[in-house]
Formats: C-alpha cells, structure tokens, sequence
C-alpha cells in the first residue's frame, strides 16, 4: 500500500487500504468482499445537482396532477397522491396513510431538498450551513425514499382496473416515469467523495500509521480515525456520527425485529388486505387470492411480480437473516464474501416488499364510486406494511463485519 496515499476502511469487512487515481466511470471495490468503495464520476456535484432540481421539479408534477381516471357506469375519479393519502385517513387506516405519507411522499421530498441544499453551494465553491450533518440525512433517506416502488405499485393497480372499466392513464404517471430516470441518474453520477472530501479532506495512511493507534473507519462517511487510548462516545471529526468497532448490540436488535416480522408475516397473509365490493357484492381479499385473481385474468406477468415481491422476498429475507445470524454466532469462517453479497442483497430487494401496500392505496381513491363500485383497506395491509418496515430496519441493524471477525481471528499471524 502506498503510505502517501488517502486511506479507507471497507464498510462491510473492515479492509484497510489506500485509494489511487482511476479514470471517470470506474468503479473501485473492495478486494476483500467485494463491496464498492467509491465510484469516479466527473463533475459529479454539477451534474447530480441539475438532476437533482430536474427530479424535484417532476415529483412536484406527480403529486400536483392525477395519475389516472377510473371511469364506471358513467361515474369517474381521478386519483393523485395526496387524495389517496386523504381517503385513506378518512376510511380510518391511519397507519397505511401515514406509510404511503412517508415513503412517498415526505421522504422523496425531503431527500431531493437535502441533496439540493448540500450540492446547490458546493456547485459555487461554497458551503452551506449543517453540510455535513444534512448529507448525513440525505444519505440515510436514499432506502426509504421509495418513487419507483410506488411507481410499480401504479403499473400494478393500472392492470388490475384495466379489465374492470376504463382508465385513462394521467400526466403525473409520465411525471413519475421521468423522475425515476432523474433520481437514478442523479445517484448514478453523485460521487459521495466529491462531498465528503471538500468538507474535510480524506487522512492520508502515512499519517494514520504514524500515530500507532487502531484505526477506525466511519460507516457514514469513510473518514479513517485514529482511536485514542480509553476512547468513550467517539466521534467522527468530518460528519460528527458517533463511531463503533461494531453496531452495538447489533445481533440481539436484528433478532427481535426479525422475530417480530415473522410473528407478524402470518395475519399479513391470512387477514384480508383490502376488501372489493361492487354493486353491493363483493368479498375480502388476501394477498394470495389477490395473486390467484391476477391469474384467472390472464395477468402472469404481473401476478409473478406481486407474488415475488409480497410473498417470496419477506420469506426470503427472514430465512437469508436467519442463516447470516447463526452464521456469525456459531463462528463461521467458510463463505464469507457469499455471505458479505447475500447481505447486500437483502440490504437492496427489502424496499421492494411494499409494492401491495401503495397498488392498495392507489385503488381506495380510484374506485370509491358509492355502491357501484367501492375498494377498502385491510387490517392485513397494516400488518403487510409492518412486515416490510421490520425486515428493513433488521438488515441495517445486522453488522455484516462481524462475518469477517472470526475469519481474520483464525489467519491472524501466530505471535513469535
């Protein structure tokens, strides 16, 4: 390792090592387990912040304008974000509106607002006050800010009315199509660095050696700090997030909010999640007979996608947790770049659970036609969207550098 050059520590594995030059578009990863340590954009504030304004502009759009028309026996409803929010408080499922709330809304607001407010002055050379503490938050909102998943959940409800009458497809849903472009380009591009390092410049690994202290790498913004001898409540100097060797009580945390979303999986599959009446007939469905529906009407594809992302993934990730949890606890060396990768899968498909949860409050404000034609929430949503909450607050409380503790405890060198 080259001594004059900047140092990092890996997130996922606690790889030390130093960063080099490498041309714009490559990415550079860790040799260890494989997680991307850094991407070299080219004019990466610049660009990510015109994307940016661009996304805020759209989502403005998608929230102002309806994203479609229900149109049934001459009867019609046009359905936006904040109307669907609204019906869903006012039918008394206050803790959907407050999810869809959140995740749809607030949360993408926020985070371009954050982005915009960090990178609009350091695009002129200049800083704005709370830089740091607010691209702390604006990272942190990236998994909860969920445009695409809703806008999935849009193509999903649109399927499921097709057959039923007409539906006329509105500008907020091409608005939400483009916004999706814009934030993952401007994700794509924004190189974390770019920030980070106009704030505080990276320490150089000569430096740190020469300190002969243990070094610690910040999760948040890779800041390498030397750790002072009976060091209690540390901080990082550059985003002043408190600094751990490792989560704390990051197993028995990953545990309860695993045992939890289990326990609640079962009345999220058996309890109905929204109920169909139509002409005054009409039945609860569940989530399952939902999927069996969407195959009676010739929808495969469709049925595949929600049968994947309601059914299979919180399977999936519960049993994924389950075996990286015992895997540490019982001190496995073998696999560990496997099972570095499988966390990182389940850190990235969680989101895409919550699919159900906004199809269902899309169709209560689009089909609220009286007694022709009406759609409630279930109290199986409530516990669907507690499932999926859980599973995702799980995978970022499990520390996945503890895999590799075990690892290097067993190839450290023998003491002479």
């Amino acid at each position: 390792m080259d001594y004059d050059r900047p140092a990092l520590i890996c997130e996922e594995c606690d790889t030390l090592t130093s960063v080099r030059r490498v041309p714009s578009g490559v990415t550079a990863k860790c040799g260890t387990c494989g997680n991307v340590l850094f991407r070299e954009r080219r004019d990466s504030v610049r660009r990510s912040l015109a994307l940016n304004i661009t996304a805020l502009i759209l989502l403005v759009i998608a929230h102002t304008f309806p994203f479609m028309t229900f149109t049934m026996e001459g009867n019609s409803t046009a359905g936006t974000i904040p109307a669907s929010i609204l019906a869903l408080w006012q039918d008394g499922s206050w803790e959907i509106a407050i999810v869809v709330f959140a995740l749809a809304s607030f949360m993408p607001f926020a985070r371009l607002a954050l982005g915009i407010w960090v990178l609009l002055p350091m695009a002129f050379n200049r800083m704005a006050p709370g830089t740091a503490e607010i691209f702390v938050l604006f990272g942190r909102s990236r998994t909860w800010a969920m445009t695409e998943v809703y806008l999935l959940g849009l193509l999903v409800a649109y399927t499921k009315l097709s057959g039923l009458a007409q539906v006329t497809l509105g500008p907020a849903l091409w608005a939400f199509a483009a916004l999706i472009v814009c934030i993952a380009a401007a994700d794509n591009m924004l190189d974390p660095r770019a920030v980070w390092w106009r704030i505080a410049p990276q320490r150089r690994l000569g430096e740190l050696k020469a300190t002969g202290r243990p070094l610690l790498g910040c999760e948040v913004c890779a800041q390498v700090v030397p750790v002072p001898p009976d060091a209690h409540d540390l901080h990082c100097p550059r985003c002043h997030c408190a600094l751990h060797r490792r989560k704390p009580d990051a197993l028995a945390r990953t545990w309860a909010l695993m045992i939890a979303a289990a326990l609640l999986y079962i009345p999220a599959n058996v309890l109905p999640v929204m109920s169909v009446t139509t002409f005054g007939q009409g039945e609860p469905d569940t989530i399952l007979s939902g999927v069996i529906a969407l195959i009676e009407a010739g929808m495969w594809p469709i049925a595949a996608l929600v049968f994947f992302a309601s059914i299979t993934v919180p399977v999936l990730k519960l049993i994924g947790l389950a075996y990286l949890l015992l895997s540490v606890q019982l001190g496995w060396t073998e696999r560990a770049r496997d099972r570095t990768l499988l966390y990182r899968i389940i850190e990235q498909v969680g989101r895409w659970s919550m699919i159900d949860v906004f199809m269902i409050s899309i169709l209560v404000v689009l089909v609220d036609l009286g007694e022709i034609a009406r759609i409630e929430p279930g109290p199986g949503a409530v516990a669907f969207a507690s499932v999926v909450i859980l599973t995702m607050l799980a995978s970022h409380s499990f520390e996945p550098r503890l895999i590799w503790d075990k690892r290097r405890q067993d190839h450290a060198p023998s003491p002479a």
